[in-house]
């Protein structure tokens, strides 16, 4: 892709100036300045989403939907930790990786980010666009020597198959990660529910995924389901939810291959079962900070559900990924809370315990649905922070309901204790 000097430097000048009202003004001869305006947007929303990309000079980015629905710097970071820890699987033996390939390329945000753990690193994207794009960027930021093809997904993994390899035995172990991100739109544009709807199918190619790379990394939509997942995909020995300051993100399934070069795995070394797979819930607070609760779906199904006789001083909402992942009752194994609801996923505490995955709350004050008692607790409060938490009604219903406008300094959870409903009166601690 190429951006003339003119159109380059018009960019430079406008970096931080608002598209609109630039798109209405004159520019200098020689500046394409249809270019420039998806430059200048996109450079505006890399620099909070990803800063390095927006801090090299010379980088080329897509319109706007590209770039809103491309992975953000800090969870590409977090794939690249996954893809590290390879290393410590008996599976992959030689001290250093051979080649990574990755199948859904796109802006190449997760490929720049694990490419430089590998000797050879291969990018496929069915976008001509978005594969010029990488030619033009992988160099700027220090990835010359990756290959780019402009491919579909299913095309490239077949020139990979395992009837190559028994061609060549040289090549048997040409490939250690392969790495897919499926659509999650149909032809359309719609989003899609099921595993099976998004493109590729990776339930359709997962046989020969694992006959070709010694582990397949998936990323999918927080959407999905992720029972669903376990019960679609084979062999799969751990998954990731990961989250970004408590907003849940991506879902990613680490799949074991079956590759010719592990001639000498027992059985001892199957991939565990959907019961028995760790589920690893992170939450990254910032590039180097994050929260981690890792547990078994076996460990949930045998932990006893622990629920509040009352209420305590604290109360406790876990992070998004540990909700998505459905680790109710193994919070409770892990920590000295006890659940107010089975349906409510809140928890109490007498003391306060500071390295909880969540929020934390101090509870100041409480009141049943009577209206005696709301009317001490909102005595002179026409407005506050309201939110609902295994309760029955809405937000926009229980403010109606309470006469509460939204804002001010006030902060009510409306939730179940129990069979009884109750508005506490909170404070944020974490």
């Amino acid at each position: 892709m190429k951006v003339n000097a003119a159109t380059l430097d018009y960019i430079r000048a406008h970096v931080h100036d608002d598209v609109r009202q630039l798109a209405f003004r004159p520019v200098p001869a020689g500046v394409d300045l249809r270019t420039a305006l998806i430059q200048i947007e996109g450079r505006q929303l890399a620099a909070h989403k990803l800063p390095t990309w927006a801090a090299t000079d010379g980088l080329l980015f897509p319109p706007r939907l590209a770039l809103e629905q491309c992975s953000s710097e800090v969870t590409a970071a977090y794939k690249r930790r996954v893809v590290e820890s390879l290393h410590h699987h008996d599976s992959i033996s030689n001290d250093s990786f051979s080649t990574f390939l990755d199948l859904t390329g796109g802006l190449g945000i997760d490929f720049t980010a694990i490419a430089p753990l590998f000797e050879r690193a291969i990018y496929v994207e069915q976008q001509e666009q978005l594969c010029n794009l990488a030619r033009h960027n992988f160099p700027l930021l220090g990835l010359a020597d990756a290959e780019v093809r402009c491919a579909e997904a299913e095309e490239t993994l077949d020139s990979f198959s395992a009837p190559l390899y028994q061609c060549s035995p040289s090549l048997e172990k040409k490939l250690t990660v392969i790495f897919i991100d499926p659509a999650r739109r149909d032809a359309a544009g719609h989003k899609v529910a099921r595993i099976e709807e998004c493109a590729p199918d990776v339930c359709s190619l997962q046989d020969l995924l694992r006959a070709t790379a010694d582990f397949i990394l998936i990323k999918l939509s927080p959407m999905l389901d992720v029972t669903a997942a376990l019960m679609a995909l084979r062999d799969i020995v751990e998954v990731h939810i990961v989250s970004v300051c408590g907003e849940c993100k991506e879902l990613l399934f680490l799949m074991r291959g079956n590759h010719q070069n592990r001639l000498n795995r027992q059985d001892s070394e199957q991939a565990p079962s959907p019961e028995t797979c760790p589920v690893y819930c992170i939450d990254l607070l910032t590039a180097d900070i994050m929260s981690s609760f890792t547990f078994t779906r076996a460990e949930e199904a045998a932990a006893p559900l622990q629920l509040a006789g009352s209420l305590s001083t604290y109360l406790y909402e876990p992070n998004s990924s540990i909700l998505k992942a459905g680790a109710f009752k193994t919070v409770c194994q892990r920590f000295p809370v006890y659940k107010l609801a089975s349906q409510s996923h809140l928890y109490t505490s007498q003391q306060l315990i500071t390295d909880f995955p969540g929020r934390i709350w101090r509870i100041m004050d409480s009141a049943t649905f009577s209206k005696q008692d709301l009317r001490r607790l909102l005595a002179g409060i026409t407005a506050a922070d309201l939110t609902v938490r295994g309760f029955p009604i809405s937000v926009a219903a229980l403010r109606r309901q309470l006469r509460l406008r939204e804002g001010g300094q006030h902060q009510f959870i409306a939730t179940t204790l129990g069979q009884q409903r109750l508005l506490l009166k909170v404070e944020r601690t974490h």
